[in-house]
């Protein structure tokens, strides 16, 4: 189960959803806003690999974050491993990451509405038709993309591997 450390995690990344959308107020019309999502419970290559390739997509890289009661919901009761201020404070390390911002619901559809992105971005474990808040993004005339994955990387594995290797 996550454990929270004594400290404060601060980072100018790491926004509400308000705090967002004034600073794109101020953003030039043609900066091309690029969106993704996830729980990045334990941040690997493939994470990575794919920021990375979302980012190459626009000028700026929001990603929507799932809060810790998001990610039990999704992934239940043992999860996150990582609480999300810590989740956030990693992930906020990475260049390609311009903003992070938390959502609680199971899906990042209000999120999506309230960000407005030009181009949403997911892995290809989505088919572009099951991409959440898809409709949103191509009825402004935006893109849809779902990204190849990084073969052989994802949370369930390195979760997987600790535990029948005993690893503590």
């Amino acid at each position: 189960m996550t454990k929270q450390l004594n400290i404060e995690l601060h980072s100018p990344k790491i926004l509400s959803a308000d705090e967002f959308e004034k600073i794109r107020s101020g953003f030039p019309a043609d900066r091309k806003i690029v969106f993704t999502n996830g729980c990045f419970d334990i941040l690997h290559a493939g994470h990575v690999d794919l920021l990375s390739r979302a980012r190459e997509q626009g000028d700026c890289l929001v990603l929507g974050l799932n809060s810790d009661k998001s990610v039990r919901s999704i992934k239940g009761e043992k999860r996150p491993v990582t609480a999300q201020r810590q989740r956030a404070f990693v992930l906020a390390g990475l260049t390609c990451i311009d903003y992070i911002v938390f959502f609680d619901e199971d899906t990042p559809l209000n999120l999506i509405t309230q960000v407005q992105p030009d181009v949403l971005v997911k892995g290809g474990d989505w088919t572009v038709d099951n991409i959440v808040g898809r409709d949103v993004v191509e009825g402004r005339g935006g893109v849809v993309l779902s990204l190849p994955l990084l073969p052989g990387y994802s949370t369930t594995s390195v979760i997987r591997y600790i535990r029948e290797n005993e690893i503590e």
